[in-house]
């Protein structure tokens, strides 16, 4: 489908693209890029909305494509998030003013005390469809991504020899996260000759420097390429992953909000590995992410 087909076809629906939101520019850099890629590649007007921290905020979003189009009466919710959980379960639908998917662990009265991100929100005020669609998952596409990254990375190596992948993700205490890590994993593996694995950087077992132990003891790996499996660059692929690796010397204790209703202390625990250490990019606005979100809206449609 064409972008001038797309305009012609759409003009009464909108894209609302969901991020988490930072303290720091990066994620905010990404987006805009994610963004105008997906209007020039779709035709569609598209509004990133942030959960919390940064702005516009999600109502404020919609407000934007409201006051772009008043015939609007269709909007598409795009949580780019690579793995569901609380936020894209239940926060995001409370945000856009839908019914949350479960029950939330936090606050299963759905009563939030004052102080949490979730009291006293602002409400959405559109009076058209508001459609909310899966986050992005174990896409096949992003393999492709993966691979690309690894082969930019060992372009700059300077050791010969064995080479594995390890893929990062975040870690979360619940189930969704490791299950998308393992299934992408699954779905690389297949497809790759490295002998690989994947860890997590906090809450999930197995960590990042277990994951590497184990895969050194059964092949002896020479280097090791590691790719963080997330959306935008942050604290966590800038600082935290890195001193994990001992690609960066800690100077203070990091001591996180995470701008969650919970503070906690990542555990910086150093990997212990001699061998070299490619560390890749994050997958950014790559234009491969822009495919996967205009077929997942497409498929909507």
């Amino acid at each position: 489908m064409d972008t001038n087909s797309n305009q012609s076809n759409n003009k009464n629906t909108a894209i609302l693209l969901i991020s988490h939101g930072s303290t720091k520019p990066y994620n905010e850099e990404v987006f805009k890029k994610i963004c105008e890629k997906y209007k020039k590649a779709t035709g569609f007007d598209a509004e990133v909305g942030y959960m919390k921290v940064a702005n516009p905020t999600i109502s404020q979003a919609i407000n934007n494509l409201k006051e772009r189009n008043n015939k609007l009466e269709n909007i598409i919710a795009v949580p780019v998030f690579l793995a569901p959980g609380i936020h894209t379960k239940i926060d995001i639908p409370i945000l856009l003013g839908l019914e949350p998917l479960e029950e939330d662990p936090r606050c299963p009265d759905g009563n939030y005390p004052e102080g949490h991100y979730l009291h006293g929100i602002e409400k959405v005020d559109f009076q058209g469809n508001i459609t909310l669609i899966n986050p992005i998952g174990p896409h096949k596409k992003l393999l492709k991504i993966i691979n690309n990254r690894i082969e930019t990375v060992l372009k700059e190596s300077k050791t010969e020899g064995k080479t594995g992948i390890l893929l990062i993700s975040h870690g979360s205490r619940l189930k969704y996260n490791k299950e998308f890590i393992s299934q992408l994993h699954n779905l690389f593996a297949q497809q790759t000759d490295y002998p690989s694995d994947f860890g997590f950087m906090e809450l999930t077992e197995p960590s990042i420097p277990t994951s590497i132990k184990n895969l050194d003891n059964e092949n002896k790996l020479d280097k090791l390429v590691v790719i963080p499996v997330f959306i935008a660059p942050g604290m966590h692929t800038t600082h935290d992953i890195p001193i994990i690796l001992g690609l960066l010397e800690e100077h203070h204790h990091h001591h996180h909000d995470h701008e969650h209703d919970h503070d906690h202390t990542h555990d910086l625990t150093k990997t212990d590995f001699d061998g070299e250490i490619l560390y890749s990019q994050p997958i950014g606005a790559d234009d491969i992410l822009i495919e996967i979100l205009k077929e997942e809206v497409e498929n909507e449609l």
